[in-house]
């Protein structure tokens, strides 16, 4: 037997591309009648809309001035900071209190610790279950016993700084 002939006819191209001698000006996509832009969303405020160019040079000390305002602020860019500035819109400036980072850390340890408790608690909870002899369901109580002791003591201190939080922060009525 002999091999089997293969015949392969070319593909049709995906896309149309122009002759070189014509150009790009005879796409099909040129033509005006065919072309639909989409128009601009109308905006709810027409007066807020931004419409005039401003333009301005600044010192370094100035700019850098901004730039800090804008990294602790809620504006974006520099543009915008300045813009706030002009027009007096109110910039809210977010400060990191470096006294909280201590309590932050101890929450973030406590939270570690509860969650590997609790994972603990459901392994014996499960051992517990599945273990149908007398002996070895007592010894899944006492480890769970201990897992609570330990989840009591790690609440008492979550809670006390809870409370030290909140006396530094929430008003008092």
């Amino acid at each position: 037997m002999s091999p089997a002939k293969m015949y392969f006819r070319p593909r049709k191209s995906l896309c149309w591309l122009p002759p070189e001698n014509k150009g790009l000006r005879n796409l099909p996509f040129e033509n005006p009648q065919k072309i639909k832009e989409m128009p601009r969303k109308k905006s709810a405020n027409p007066e807020e809309i931004l419409t005039r160019f401003v333009r301005t040079r600044v010192t370094q000390t100035v700019y850098s001035r901004l730039e800090k305002i804008r990294k602790n602020g809620d504006c974006h860019t520099v543009g915008e900071t300045a813009r706030k500035i002009l027009s007096r819109e109110k910039i809210t400036v977010f400060y990191k209190d470096m006294t909280l980072n201590s309590a932050m850390e101890e929450l973030a340890l406590i939270r570690k610790e509860l969650r590997s408790i609790g994972i603990n608690i459901n392994q014996v909870t499960k051992a517990f279950h599945s273990d149908k002899r007398e002996q070895y369901q007592a010894i899944h109580v006492k480890k769970l016993i201990e897992l609570y002791r330990v989840v009591d003591t790690k609440t008492d201190a979550l809670l006390s700084l809870i409370n030290q939080l909140a006396e530094k922060w929430l008003p008092r009525s």
